[in-house]
């Protein structure tokens, strides 16, 4: 991340995971939860991240615990893809 600041017209803000489509979403939370940790060294080595993109319909609520700041809900707001 440290190497983002070699380019004057990139602003690296946050990351961004799509975890596995599994079944039961309680079985992705260690996705969310070690980029989150990632993201927390990060910030300690003075990178100043704010946003975590993670979760989409079927895992959002345990990515919002994990610290989400930002979710994809295509299918929750609008149905599935037919």
């Amino acid at each position: 991340a440290k190497e983002m600041a070699l380019y004057k017209h990139i602003r690296l803000t946050g990351l961004m995971t799509v975890a596995a489509f599994l079944p039961d979403p309680q079985e992705v939370r260690p996705c969310f939860r070690l980029l989150r940790t990632l993201r927390d060294e990060l910030q300690r080595q003075g990178v100043p991240l704010v946003h975590l993109s993670m979760g989409m319909s079927n895992d959002f609520e345990q990515a919002i615990e994990e610290g989400a700041t930002l979710v994809r809900l295509g299918r929750a707001l609008f149905g599935e893809r037919t």
